[in-house]
C-alpha cells in the first residue's frame, strides 16, 4: 500500500505542475517543476501516458483530453461553490454583514451558498431557494455580465413585483443593466424586501460570461452599499480570476 501511495503523491507531483499556459514541458523542466528526480518524473509520466492523463508532444507531454473529459463531470455549481467560499468567509468578515453565491436559472436566482452574519436581517433568501433575478443585486449582477438571450427570457417571464420598490418597466431595468456592465456592481435597495439592501458584483469565467454573483446584504438602516461595494466588486474580481478570468479582464 505505501508504494501505491508514493506513486500517487509522484502522479499528483506530476500532473500539478502544469501550469493554465503550458501546452508541454519537457522532461527537464517537468522534474524540476515537480520536484521529482529527473528519472522518476520521466517514468510517472509514461504511467500518466499510458492512463490517457497525458499525451507525448514530440519529446514533451502534455495534459490529456481525459483529464479535461473528467472535469466537466463535476458539477459547475459545486466548483463555483467550493470556489467562492473562502473568499465569502472573508468578506463576511471584512463586511460583518451576510453573504451570498448565487447563479441564474430561468428568470430566477438560485442560491448556492449563504453564509449569514449574527444580528443580521431574517432575508428572503435560502440555500437552494429562487427569487426573480430582476429584483435582486445577484441577478441583476448575472444579466448584465449575460447573452442577450437571457436577459430577454427574464423580460419575456415578466418584471413581477416583490416589493413596492421593485423595477418592473423593461426600459428601466436594461438601462440599469447597462449601467452595472459599465461599474461593476448592482444594487438592490428594497426591491426584494422592505428594509432588506445589498450590493452584488459578477463572478465572471473565462469568456467574460458571468457564472453567478456574489453580494452582501443587510438592514437599510444598517448597511451603508457605497462602503461595501468596492470589498464585493473585488471580491468577486479574485474569485473569477482564480476560475480562469484572465488578468485584467472585467468589469472595472
Amino acid at each position: 500500500m505505501a508504494s501505491d501511495d508514493t506513486f500517487l503523491r509522484r502522479a499528483v507531483a506530476v500532473l500539478t505542475a502544469f501550469r493554465a499556459d503550458d501546452d508541454g514541458l519537457a522532461p527537464a523542466e517537468l522534474a524540476r517543476r515537480s520536484g521529482l528526480p529527473r528519472s522518476t518524473a520521466h517514468r510517472i509520466a509514461l504511467d500518466l501516458v499510458e492512463a490517457g492523463l497525458l499525451e507525448r508532444q514530440g519529446t514533451r507531454v502534455r495534459l490529456g483530453l481525459k483529464l479535461f473529459e473528467i472535469g466537466q463531470r463535476v458539477p459547475r455549481q459545486r466548483v463555483l461553490r467550493d470556489a467562492a467560499v473562502p473568499y465569502m468567509s472573508d468578506l463576511r468578515e471584512a463586511t460583518r454583514q451576510t453573504v451570498h453565491l448565487a447563479v441564474l436559472e430561468g428568470s430566477e436566482v438560485v442560491y448556492v451558498e449563504i453564509l449569514g452574519s449574527p444580528g443580521g436581517p431574517k432575508l428572503p433568501s435560502k440555500v437552494g431557494g429562487r427569487l426573480p433575478a430582476h429584483v435582486t443585486g445577484v441577478g441583476k449582477a448575472i444579466l448584465a455580465f449575460s447573452p442577450p438571450e437571457a436577459v430577454q427570457a427574464v423580460l419575456d417571464a415578466g418584471l413581477v413585483k416583490a416589493s413596492e420598490r421593485s423595477v418592473t418597466a423593461p426600459g428601466l431595468l436594461t438601462r440599469e443593466l447597462e449601467t452595472i456592465h459599465r461599474e461593476g456592481v448592482a444594487y438592490d435597495r428594497e426591491e426584494s424586501g422592505r428594509g432588506i439592501v445589498c450590493a452584488a458584483s459578477p463572478v465572471l469565467g473565462p469568456d467574460g460570461l458571468a457564472l453567478g454573483a456574489l453580494s452582501v446584504s443587510g438592514w437599510s438602516s444598517r448597511l451603508r452599499l457605497a462602503a461595501v461595494a468596492p470589498a464585493v466588486h473585488t471580491a468577486a474580481l479574485t474569485l473569477s480570476r482564480t476560475l480562469g478570468l484572465p488578468q485584467g479582464a472585467g468589469p472595472r
